[in-house]
């Protein structure tokens, strides 16, 4: 049964994501198509409006449009967090966020992380919900989107990098509205709360009054997973039955954080003119999202060796912190997806897994690569084929080249960078607040555990993840500064790096196709893409993952 349910969703997800990378491919498009008809109308009213240039940009013109508009984005959200408490939309009375959180909360939501250091119905209001929150669920997983169609455009040989602003109204009107609308009300006809109502007054069997929190939770829940954000109304996110009420809403909401970042690969392939390149990049992420999903499966049903030494049954597997109505397979399953899409909403709580269970998340986010989020892990597995291609250059001794451009010194220097950041504002951070104590005094559970607590915040704030080990008590100024810092590095060092070398790869001469040029779409290629990621990505955190996890699983066996 269990098999069944996870063979039934992929292939949901499969039939799903075909249809959908044609769809991304047309909707992106530079040259007119009859989605214009549909969308241009209102499209060129927002573009009047708003006094947007249409105009193809190049490389640096676009980073500028990207960062200019996500600096403003930031400096209005802040400003709602630090005056929410004056400020209409606010029936519980809830008073100003504090300067260091407003940061945290803001950065992390710019940066398509959605880390909440806060808990949602009780730190926020129902105008910073809607007005902060759901406002940069939709801008930045749009921000994301237009990125990685610049940088495919750019890897394809296409005319140019486009135009950022209509890439992101593109993005809102043409794909995240429209789906949120649809999830919303199938979210609604669930039982998820879309109100503004404040929270509602129930008398218990005792006689206690109790407050229950609602609120326009359904809109949220729709864009969290579609925008692969990941940030909950709630505190408990997804396990909370106000989110994620039945098994039908748990495998929507799996399905819509998943469906996006599973389509860009075959969008990819038709942008290419070959399916087949589309084709081998969707291969190489999900042979490890089957090998990453088959080790949290396993892990958690086989349950806690240390319990069954204690005479504990473990014929149900290890159900602590998660949902009975979820049981082991829909919890595990729900782990592998939204760390792979790197969305970070939970049905459970990670920071229960077993050691191997837990070391599924954390090492998804170490590569990073693994579908990703809207528009993040598209680049990264490119980046990664790009560095494929250029060490296998190098061992036959040909100038190598991926769609007929050749791959030479600046792209690789601005490769090397991305790839040295990552693992850098991940590590440094973990072991400075190992090393001086500054984390420590958050850490819920000393020894390896205590550890994987901090690696892994480091690790979701650096791939904009955003789930977290929630044993860590992180809301200080010491987590609230540094993971803000991360995130910041994490999002833009990439996008800027990898838009640079879009930028340098369009620019160049195409070159014809030869006997000695290596295949892309190929098996052969599969397999050295494969070896690179886990070679190049995963030998860098190995001794880390060897403290944490590793050595906790080693204890307890």
């Amino acid at each position: 049964m269990d098999f069944i349910q996870i063979s039934l969703f992929l292939a949901l997800l499969l039939a799903a994501a075909i249809p959908m990378g044609r769809y991304l491919e047309r909707a992106f498009a530079l040259e007119r198509t009859r989605m214009d008809k549909v969308f241009g109308g209102v499209e060129q009213a927002l573009y009047k409006v708003s006094g947007i240039r249409t105009g193809d940009m190049n490389w640096k013109q676009y980073v500028v449009a990207l960062l200019a508009s996500n600096l403003a984005m930031a400096a209005i959200c802040y400003l709602i967090l630090r005056l929410q408490g004056i400020l209409p939309g606010n029936p519980a009375g809830i008073g100003a966020m504090e300067p260091l959180l407003a940061f945290n909360t803001v950065t992390s939501f710019l940066t398509n992380t959605n880390l909440q250091h806060y808990s949602g119905e009780t730190g926020l209001s129902y105008l910073s919900q809607m007005a902060v929150i759901m406002y940069l669920m939709f801008t930045t997983p749009a921000t994301g989107i237009a990125a990685v169609m610049a940088f495919m455009r750019g890897v394809t040989g296409q005319s140019s990098l486009g135009n950022f602003y209509v890439d992101l109204v593109r993005a809102h009107t043409r794909l995240l509205i429209p789906l949120a609308v649809v999830v919303t009300l199938v979210l609604v006809s669930q039982g998820v709360p879309q109100t503004l109502e404040p929270a509602a007054t129930a008398h218990t069997l005792e006689g206690v009054e109790q407050q229950i929190a609602r609120g326009p939770v359904a809109s949220l829940v729709a864009i969290k997973h579609l925008g692969t954000n990941g940030g909950g109304f709630f505190g408990v996110n997804s396990s909370h039955p106000f989110e994620n009420p039945t098994p039908f809403t748990n495998v929507l909401e799996m399905l819509s954080m998943f469906v996006i970042p599973a389509a860009l690969p075959i969008a990819f392939g038709h942008m290419a003119k070959s399916s087949k390149q589309g084709w081998i990049l969707f291969a190489a992420m999900g042979l490890m999202f089957l090998a990453f999903l088959t080790m949290a499966y396993i892990s958690e049903t086989n349950g806690n060796p240390a319990l069954a030494k204690a005479g504990l049954s473990q014929e149900m597997g290890s159900m602590e912190g998660k949902e009975v109505r979820f049981g082991i397979v829909q919890s595990a399953l729900f782990t592998a997806v939204t760390i792979a899409a790197t969305t970070g909403t939970v049905n459970n709580m990670h920071d229960t897994l077993t050691p191997l269970g837990g070391l599924v998340p954390l090492a998804q986010m170490m590569l990073n690569c693994v579908f990703g989020g809207d528009g993040v892990g598209m680049v990264n597995i490119l980046m990664y084929a790009l560095l494929a291609v250029f060490l296998a250059g190098l061992m036959v001794g040909r100038t190598p080249e991926f769609l007929g451009r050749k791959i030479e010194a600046k792209e690789m220097k601005l490769i090397a960078l991305t790839l040295l950041v990552h693992p850098l504002i991940i590590l440094a951070p973990s072991a400075v607040a190992l090393a001086t104590g500054m984390g420590s005094t958050a850490i819920s559970n000393p020894g390896f555990h205590g550890i994987s607590q901090v690696v892994y915040e480091f690790t979701s704030s650096a791939a904009n993840n955003g789930s977290g080990f929630e044993g860590l008590g992180d809301n200080t100024p010491f987590w609230n500064i540094s993971t803000g810092l991360v995130m910041l590095f994490g999002r833009y060092i990439s996008i800027i790096t990898m838009v640079a070398v879009a930028g340098s790869l369009l620019r160049k001469t195409p070159v014809p196709v030869t006997l000695g040029t290596l295949q892309t779409d190929s098996s052969v290629f599969l397999l050295i893409l494969l070896a690179t990621v886990l070679i190049v990505g995963a030998l860098t955190f190995f001794p880390v993952v060897a403290l944490g996890p590793v050595a906790e699983w080693l204890t307890i066996r």
